[in-house]
C-alpha cells in the first residue's frame, strides 16, 4: 500500500519532503508532479526501482529514462554541454523541456542511449520537485506517468493512488499540473532538433 502525501504546490512542507527523500533513498518508487505532467521517479542508482517502473509502464530496455535535475549546474555534471547549447539551456531552465545531450562518464550505462551514448535531462519548474531534488542532492530517474495502452498521462493524484497503490511506494499530490509532456530537443548536433512538441515553446530553439 503506497503512502499519500498532499503537498502545497508553492511551499511544500519540509517534513513531508524529507520523508519523500527517505523513501527514494530506501529504493522506493514515487509518483510526483512536474511542470508538465505527473511522472514516476526513483533513485538514480537503484536498478530494482528502475525495473519496477519498467513493469508499471511495460517498457522494454530500449526506452530512455530522463534524469531530472535541480539546476543547470547539476545538469552539466551529467552531460557534455557546448557553449551554444549552454546559452540555450540557461535561458530555458527551469521549464517544461527535455534536452538530449551527450552523456558523460557519470551517467550509468543503462540510462544512456545504447548506440548514441546520449541522455535526456531536464530541470522542471515545479516547487515540489525542486524541493525534493534539493533534499536528495542528486537527480531522479524519471519517466512520464502514462499507463500502458493509454495516450495521456494520469491526471488526478487520487486516480494515481487508486490505480497504483500496490505498485508505487509514494504518491505526491501536488494538485493539477497538466497532461502535456515536455518538449524534447536534441542538442547534440550543430543546431537544435525538435524531437517532440509538448508544453514548452520550441520556437526560440528554431530561430535562424
Amino acid at each position: 500500500m503506497s503512502q499519500y502525501f498532499q503537498l502545497h504546490p508553492v511551499n511544500p512542507q519540509p517534513r513531508l519532503i524529507k520523508q519523500a527523500g527517505d523513501i527514494v533513498r530506501a529504493g522506493g518508487v514515487l509518483a510526483y508532479p512536474t511542470d508538465s505532467a505527473y511522472a514516476l521517479g526513483c533513485h538514480i542508482g537503484d536498478r530494482g526501482a528502475l525495473d519496477r517502473i519498467r513493469r508499471i509502464r511495460q517498457l522494454d530496455d530500449r526506452h530512455n529514462f530522463t534524469l531530472v535535475c535541480r539546476d543547470l549546474s547539476e545538469l552539466a555534471s551529467y552531460a557534455r554541454v557546448e557553449n551554444t547549447a549552454y546559452r540555450l539551456l540557461r535561458r530555458h531552465t527551469p521549464g517544461p523541456y527535455t534536452f538530449i545531450l551527450q552523456a558523460n562518464s557519470e551517467v550509468p550505462r543503462r540510462l544512456k542511449h545504447p548506440r548514441r551514448k546520449t541522455i535526456g535531462l531536464r530541470v522542471p519548474d515545479n516547487a515540489i520537485t525542486l524541493a525534493l531534488l534539493n533534499e536528495l542532492q542528486e537527480p531522479l530517474m524519471s519517466v512520464t506517468l502514462i499507463m500502458p495502452g493509454e495516450e495521456y498521462p494520469l491526471l488526478e493524484p487520487t486516480d494515481i493512488r487508486d490505480r497504483l497503490e500496490h505498485e508505487v511506494d509514494l504518491v505526491i499530490d501536488g494538485g493539477y499540473c497538466g497532461v502535456e509532456p515536455t518538449t524534447v530537443l536534441d542538442l547534440t548536433g550543430p543546431a537544435p532538433r525538435l524531437m517532440r512538441q509538448g508544453r514548452g515553446d520550441a520556437e526560440p530553439f528554431q530561430a535562424g
